[in-house]
């Protein structure tokens, strides 16, 4: 299932679009503002970004240059009430993918964001690379020096979510709220189980290590830095 941050300070619309969007089989995060947004990129694997340009705090625009920058690469659908030129010309070179005017089609919406995943699942196909290191989201793979293992899903999910941050630190509830779900109480053993296994698979990789933060948790860092 495809996760999408939907950003819109109007409750109205913001309702509308994630209500659409959930009968179509996506996973919705809801953002008031970019500022939330960028709270919800940097704690979970987002594959696509719908963000108003007129937000509080940190607005369309910046939200989008912000995410650049950091380097998610994840498409963007602006929408907006601004239909000048300029507007659109100034989405583009922040970094949107796409965009549309208000009062918008729902159903255009819909095409809009599916092409959007499709280019982008072809360019990525899902797939993380670090140096010689490949994780491949959809057949759970993990790959390198000329071997392949294929992990547990709660395995994988947690290095995806630790190597796509690579050098960030994340507590341990951060960890288990993302990858076990908030709803699911999760012992911290087990999350303590999984990074050990983790370990022992990546005890000879040559790129990647997963470290211990004292007194919060867990982070992925390159070896030999």
């Amino acid at each position: 299932m495809f996760r999408v941050i939907l950003a819109e300070d109007d409750k109205i619309l913001r309702a509308l679009y994630v209500k659409v969007l959930k009968q179509n089989g996506y996973d919705v995060f809801e953002a008031a503002d970019g500022e939330k947004a960028l709270e919800i990129v940097e704690s979970n694997i987002i594959d696509l970004v719908i963000a108003d340009i007129m937000m509080p705090k940190v607005d369309g625009y910046e939200l989008v240059s912000t995410l650049r920058k950091k380097g998610h690469s994840m498409p963007v659908l602006m929408i907006t009430a601004k239909n000048r030129f300029t507007d659109l010309q100034l989405g583009f070179l922040s970094g949107t993918d796409d965009y549309m005017t208000k009062p918008i089609n729902i159903d255009e919406m819909i095409i809009r964001v599916q092409a959007l995943l499709r280019r982008s699942n072809m360019a990525s196909e899902k797939k993380y690379v670090i140096e010689n290191t490949v994780l491949d989201y959809d057949s759970l793979e993990l790959v390198y020096s000329n071997k392949s293992q294929i992990l547990p899903l709660k395995e994988f999910q947690l290095l995806y979510k630790l190597v796509n941050s690579l050098g960030r630190s994340f507590t341990k509830m951060q960890l288990m709220d993302d990858v076990w779900g908030v709803d699911c109480y999760t012992d911290p053993h087990t999350l303590e189980v999984h990074v050990n296994r983790l370990r022992q698979r990546l005890a000879d990789n040559p790129d990647i290590e997963i470290i211990t933060v004292r007194g919060i948790g867990y982070k992925a860092v390159r070896k030999n830095v």
